[in-house]
């Protein structure tokens, strides 16, 4: 179960720098061309749910920045006012279409201004995907950049970004990839905060596993169940957001299902032979309905990242070959039966839904992952991303969606 054990890590991690109810942002100095910071509020929602979100969750939240209410997990507060001291890589003012544009059909090129931020110097990006900081001699793996073939993604700008941020509430929702696509979030905005020492977590609250107790009568070796009819109560905190993003799939194996007694449950009924490919598809039904049912679309723009490839040499997951550069062939690790199910999920849906075709255009990756240099060197990767990274594109794929003509800009 490495991913709790990472989880955990970065949870005393935090907790031991400040204060766990206030990991305070400050007040920065700010420069006169430096723009008047309000909120933004982003939460983070991981892991294995045993009582759904697609089943997506070991529930972690961290909140980017000030919410000091009600919720239990870690904030972050976003100052008053940041710093334009960076400003951000190859802004084009011109007016980008992405609609007739497949802007997952593409590839890596080489990019001399990457990365965007030093993992070293953002207090908010896991130990454990650290590879530099962790031993790894080559650089290469951050410097790549996707290219569509038939257009651009925007630059990413941070004083751009924060500037649409304002006073907004973004929600990652997903397993331990969703935490490493907010932290990747976190460590590009904070290129734009002069004061890094202003960015505070609002709550300490202790990371939490959701799970449903199995029901009575249940066999032996039903140790508990993933209800596939129901999100969890925790979803009403991500309704009133302004961005949100979903993930799911890599907990949906039989190793981490069946083989730790986790079985499937349809109202009171376990589904004791209900097929993982099924379970999936009725997930994210229920996902689909409670879309439909409980957020505006007028309010809330919804994104859904695809499966995210790992590259483990053999089925074990014992054997992990990082290489130095992207490989040129995706070895079918561009097809996922995940990715179909959530594509066929959101087709039919009337709220709008941007999916993240991430798959294919990660399959590449082999050079990206975090392999022996974690925290835990004995225990290779080949599932986690280094950061910088991988996880930054999707972040920059997001704002090019947000901040441009293809489908409507935050408001």
């Amino acid at each position: 179960m490495e991913v709790f054990q990472r989880s955990k890590s970065f949870n005393q991690r935090a907790l031991s720098v400040v204060s766990p109810r206030t990991l305070s942002l400050g007040s920065p100095r700010v420069n006169r061309s430096s723009f008047n910071w309000r909120r933004l509020h982003v939460l983070i929602a991981i892991g294995f749910s045993f009582s759904l979100l697609m089943a997506i969750g070991v529930v972690y939240m961290y909140v980017l920045p000030s919410l000091s209410q009600a919720f239990h997990g870690f904030g972050i507060s976003v100052p008053s006012g940041t710093s334009d001291k960076k400003e951000g890589f190859g802004i084009s003012k011109s007016n980008y279409s992405l609609r007739d544009c497949d802007i997952f059909d593409g590839s890596w090129v080489q990019e001399t201004a990457y990365p965007l931020y030093n993992a070293s110097e953002c207090p908010f990006a896991e130990r454990g995907f650290n590879c530099l900081g962790n031993g790894r001699m080559d650089k290469d793996y951050q410097k790549w950049r996707w290219k569509p073939k038939n257009c651009d993604i925007r630059w990413f700008n941070v004083n751009e970004a924060l500037e649409s941020l304002r006073n907004k509430r973004v929600v990652f929702v997903g397993d331990s990839m969703s935490r490493t696509q907010w932290e990747s979030l976190i460590c590009l905005l904070m290129t734009g905060i002069e004061d890094k020492q202003s960015v505070y977590e609002v709550n300490g609250n202790e990371i939490t596993k959701l799970h449903g107790w199995m029901p009575r009568h249940a066999p032996k070796r039903v140790r508990s169940t993933l209800k596939l009819d129901k999100l969890d109560d925790i979803s009403n905190q991500w309704v009133d957001s302004d961005i949100l993003i979903f993930n799911s799939g890599q907990w949906w194996v039989p190793g981490k299902l069946f083989k730790t007694g986790c079985y499937f449950q349809v109202g009171n009924s376990l589904r004791l032979g209900m097929s993982i490919t099924n379970a999936f598809r009725v997930a994210m039904n229920t996902w689909a309905s409670w879309v439909e049912n409980r957020i505006d679309p007028n309010r809330t723009r919804i994104f859904f990242r695809t499966f995210e490839p790992s590259h483990w040499s053999d089925h074990s997951r014992r054997s992990c070959n990082v290489t130095q550069h992207p490989v040129s062939e995706t070895e079918g690790r561009d097809q996922s039966l995940f990715t179909d199910t959530i594509l066929e999920g959101v087709k039919n849906m009337t709220v709008p839904v941007t999916v993240l075709q991430i798959t294919s255009m990660s399959a590449f990756r082999r050079d990206a992952h975090v392999g022996k240099w974690s925290d835990s060197q004995l225990v290779p990767d080949c599932s986690h991303w280094c950061l910088p990274g991988v996880p930054d594109m999707w972040n920059e794929i997001v704002f090019s969606y947000l901040l441009t003509n293809h489908g409507d800009s935050l408001q």
